[in-house]
């Protein structure tokens, strides 16, 4: 292998209303890996390392990550650093990066395909089992993030969900997920806007979304949990995302409001993706 191996990951948000557990859009905000000779920085209990184990072997490997994605706010932190370790173990084997082979390996430490899948493909991405159809580059909508402070553990608000629920809300959420993929692939901002409600779990896990939505800025087109919260996104025409951003901020003047472009690529290494070597 050569070293230093340097990789980024971006972070992403799940779910998007109605594709509950299978769809997940990548977002321009990026965690960082590092991977040289040496000792020193985390071991075998940090998820990124236990990922990059997987496929190669990290004795003698000192690992320095740079998280920039908010842990346990619903913007898949836990899936970058997953991307991370599989994608730098792929290219110090001298593998090309495959993102459906990678998502094989590290669903089972990541739990949550809908997240790794746009980590590792980027853009917008079906995801179910292990297969990855990526279906467009971005969601045919700005997204701007309300990031509340507290966090939320994705097992707790799991534990939340209903084991069944009533036939009308499973009926609705099932026309709506076949909008939203609809949506994605066509580019369909009118389609993208009536596929965003959920029945299935955002009611309940959080409040925030419904509070939200009781007052969007004009030029919103719908608002979701992302994740499992409890980040909010809103989700705007594009010319009108700077002034729904400054009326959602004037709005919630306790919690972060960022614009957030999409990503079309996934995890890759750096130089790959900056052009810088």
């Amino acid at each position: 292998m050569t070293l230093p191996i340097q990789v980024r990951a971006p972070a992403t948000t799940a779910n998007v209303g109605s594709g509950f557990d299978c769809v997940g859009v990548a977002l321009d905000l990026w965690n960082e890996l590092e991977v040289a000779e040496g000792d020193g920085g985390p071991g075998l209990e940090h998820l990124g390392v236990r990922a990059f184990a997987r496929l190669a072997d990290p004795e003698g490997l000192r690992f320095t990550f740079a998280d920039r994605i908010p842990r346990t706010r619903g913007l898949g932190s836990s899936a970058a650093v997953t991307a991370l370790g599989l994608v730098a173990a792929a290219l110090a084997n001298g593998d090309e990066p495959d993102p459906e082979a990678l998502l094989a390996h590290g669903i089972e430490l990541e739990g949550h395909g809908d997240n790794l899948a746009p980590a590792l493909a980027g853009g917008a991405c079906l995801t179910w089992g292990t297969r990855i159809a990526r279906v467009a580059d971005a969601a045919p909508a700005a997204a701007i993030a309300l990031i509340p402070e507290a966090e939320v553990d994705t097992q707790s608000s799991r534990a939340a969900l209903p084991a069944s629920v009533p036939h009308a809300d499973a009926a609705f959420n099932a026309g709506r997920s076949a909008l939203l993929g609809a949506a994605l692939a066509t580019g369909s901002a009118e389609l993208f806007a009536a596929a965003l409600d959920d029945r299935l779990h955002e009611p309940y896990r959080s409040p925030f979304p419904a509070e939200v939505r009781a007052a969007l800025p004009e030029g919103a087109l719908g608002a979701t949990l992302s994740g499992s919260g409890p980040t909010v996104i809103v989700w705007a025409r594009e010319d009108a995302a700077d002034a729904c951003a400054d009326a959602l901020a004037a709005r919630f003047g306790d919690v972060e409001v960022v614009r957030l472009a999409p990503s079309a690529a996934g995890a890759c290494a750096v130089h790959a993706q900056k052009g810088s070597r």
